[in-house]
């Protein structure tokens, strides 16, 4: 019975709360998955992506999706006791803008020091082979930052078989991440056919299997916050034809999201 692992991971544009870079190709490396999606990719305006950065490095196939606009701004001198600032703070102080280009703008204005003009989106990184992967536009909601939410399709070879493997970033439930799941379930495979679903949905491990009948969680453990998770909104969604062999979640990287990781085998 063929197997694989897959994991995902909101690397957070690779930078801490206070915008303190980390060793993103480290922490993908200590994953040591088969197919992982990174949500949160940074794309800078020269050079290549961090998920690029991370396939050059660990030996990756790599594909990628732009949501929107973004940007990055240096490091605080003398940041917090804290993963990042307070939320009173975070209007005037975050490190990560993720918005409109008009409005980017505007924000740059405001704040004198150092900025990193760039992109924001997500990738799929597969050292099995793809066979076919095509990005599926899920569309905007009015009250994300984000000008368009997407998911990554991919159909991976796996010792003869075929599985297709899915990996999106979903808005924040007040936005309306349910609807983006509901748009999203038209496109996925039909439950009886091997399948994954991977990635940050900011959304609730029961909610999300109410709105995909013939899924089921792969993963159980809380995620969100890392520095003290009380919730899973990060998740891998496996059909019928898939057997959960084992899972779990990681603490590596300094993003605010833990990893999550299955071993999946295909019945």
């Amino acid at each position: 019975m063929p197997e694989l692992v897959v994991a995902s991971f909101n690397v957070h544009a690779g930078i801490d709360g206070w915008g303190r870079p980390y060793d993103v190709t480290a922490a993908c490396a200590a994953l040591e998955a088969d197919v992982l999606f990174l949500e949160e990719n940074w794309f800078p305006e020269d050079g290549p992506s961090l998920a690029g950065e991370v396939a050059k490095a660990l030996g990756y196939e790599v594909h990628e999706a732009v949501l929107c606009d973004a940007m990055r701004f240096d490091p605080v001198a003398h940041p917090g006791r804290h993963w990042g600032p307070s939320r009173g703070e975070q209007r005037k102080g975050r490190p990560l803008w993720v918005t409109d280009a008009a409005t980017l703008e505007r924000v740059r204005r405001c704040r004198p020091e150092a900025a990193e003009r760039g992109s924001w989106g997500m990738a799929m990184l597969s050292r099995l082979a793809v066979k076919h992967v095509e990005t599926v536009e899920l569309g905007r909601l009015a009250r994300d930052g984000s000008r368009l939410r997407a998911a990554l399709f991919a159909d991976i070879a796996l010792d003869g078989s075929t599985i297709t493997a899915v990996g999106t970033h979903l808005a924040h439930f007040p936005h309306g991440s349910p609807v983006l799941l509901r748009r999203l379930r038209r496109a996925l495979p039909a439950p009886s056919e091997p399948g994954l679903l991977a990635g940050d949905m900011n959304f609730w491990g029961p909610p999300v299997s109410a709105v995909l009948p013939g899924w089921r969680r792969a993963v159980r453990s809380r995620s969100y916050p890392s520095w003290r998770p009380h919730s899973q909104i990060d998740h891998i969604f496996v059909t019928r034809a898939v057997r959960v062999v084992s899972s779990e979640t990681l603490r590596v990287g300094m993003s605010d999201h833990l990893p999550v990781r299955a071993r999946l085998a295909i019945s």
